[in-house]
């Protein structure tokens, strides 16, 4: 029998997904990741946004035109939040959500809404054998920030981490080329007092090129930065949320950090990594930007010069503060979202000009139209023409802008 488990939202759905395939892998059935031809379809859902709700209801159509009779498992945020939204979906026959997931490859043969009670307590995932060829860690579950526009706290829990034995463990069984170290909220990675900046040091016992998920600012400090510059193959990336370069937005986001502050670490992280890729996250349209706020915004990017930036158009979630303040117009979102995806590529453009010529490390994915694709250390998308791929990281050197990233050349 055929499983394809199919995953929409953040890295730390895709770990789980990577579990329950190597779980189900475990019981004797043949697993997928893609769409593809198979008698039971897991979707492990996302909430994150209304898009990302939508996108996950709108699977079973796709499901169902690729086998009609099928049987359809949803799990995850977005039937944690509404159950309900799923049932009267053709060919659903199970609805769980972000809790025991872990146990999904047992529950395969259930029926019904099985919701598992909340737990204060860090679930365990088995080792994950990905279909991927970097290896996506989860660390750490649930937050405690509470920012005003998500709805994930709510859906997730509160903050949870694992034990830094189990996840040294995983990874030395593994054994990936990268190992990419994710959580709903790493910067608050606490395991009895072991915070991600002791963790960094236990990472040290891996044998593999180490990269870090999304980071808040408060654990940008010379601790932790140090922990780091002592990691042997660390990848010299940080992607540190921001939101909003407006320090009015950002209260009212409920985010612990001002312009400032996030400048100056920014600053902290080039005087130990100056050649680091930084990227970001940014809401545009929030409730109470004004044009000024906005500006403030830009400013921001045009002084940090990020690598790369993941702008989101500000979507009201219903259950969070900012559901209740007044939306801006769809227009005023749009123009504002135009005005920061030309920034993005002025600063996608003067990142790969820092590193024309420059000697980097790549990882390959996959091929595509005979380009060889993968990321370097520093998180720039690279592409080789007429590559062979004997499953190490490769140096190479960086030649021409290319789609979203650039062409290199091996030279070893």
């Amino acid at each position: 029998m055929k499983v394809v488990v199919f995953t929409l939202g953040c890295k730390v759905n895709e770990c789980e997904s990577d579990s329950i395939i190597t779980a189900l892998k475990n019981k004797g059935y043949e697993v997928s990741d893609k769409l593809e031809y198979a008698d039971i379809y897991i979707v492990n859902t996302c909430a994150v946004t209304k898009e990302a709700e939508k996108k996950s209801r709108q699977t079973a159509s796709r499901i169902t035109a690729i086998n009609k009779n099928a049987r359809i498992i949803y799990t995850g945020c977005a039937s944690q939040k509404n159950p309900e939204q799923f049932l009267s979906k053709t060919n659903a026959t199970l609805i769980t959500g972000v809790f025991g997931k872990n146990k999904l490859a047992e529950m395969i043969e259930k029926s019904g809404v099985c919701m598992s009670e909340t737990t204060s307590e860090y679930e365990d995932f088995a080792p994950s054998d990905t279909l991927r060829t970097r290896t996506f860690i989860k660390v750490q579950d649930g937050c405690d920030n509470f920012c005003s526009y998500c709805i994930i706290p709510y859906l997730r829990g509160r903050n949870r981490s694992r034990d830094p034995k189990s996840i040294v463990n995983e990874i030395n069984i593994l054994n990936p080329k990268e190992a990419v170290i994710n959580g709903i909220n790493l910067s608050a990675y606490n395991y009895h007092g072991q915070t991600l900046s002791d963790l960094i040091k236990r990472l040290s016992a891996v044998d593999c090129r180490i990269r870090l998920g999304s980071l808040e600012v408060r654990v940008i400090t010379d601790e932790f930065l140090e922990n780091l510059k002592n990691l042997k193959n660390f990848a010299p990336h940080f992607h540190l949320s921001l939101q909003s370069g407006s320090d009015a937005v950002l209260k009212k986001m409920n985010r612990k950090y001002t312009a400032k502050e996030y400048a100056e670490k920014v600053d902290l992280i080039r005087r130990y990594f100056p050649d680091a890729g930084i990227t970001t996250d940014i809401i545009v349209g929030f409730p109470t930007e004004t044009e000024e706020n906005f500006q403030e915004t830009l400013e921001l990017v045009k002084r940090v010069k990020f690598s790369d930036i993941h702008p989101f158009i500000f979507s009201p979630r219903e259950g969070t503060v900012a559901y209740t303040m007044p939306d801006l117009s769809a227009d005023i979102k749009k123009e504002r979202l135009n005005r920061l995806l030309s920034e993005k590529e002025n600063c996608k453009a003067e990142f790969f000009e820092k590193n024309r010529g420059r000697i980097l490390d790549f990882l390959y994915e996959e091929t595509v139209n005979c380009f060889a694709e993968g990321y370097a250390g520093n998180y720039l998308r690279l592409y080789i023409k007429d590559f062979t791929d004997n499953g190490k990281i490769r140096k190479v050197i960086v030649k021409e802008r290319y789609k979203d990233g650039a062409i290199a050349s091996v030279i070893e």
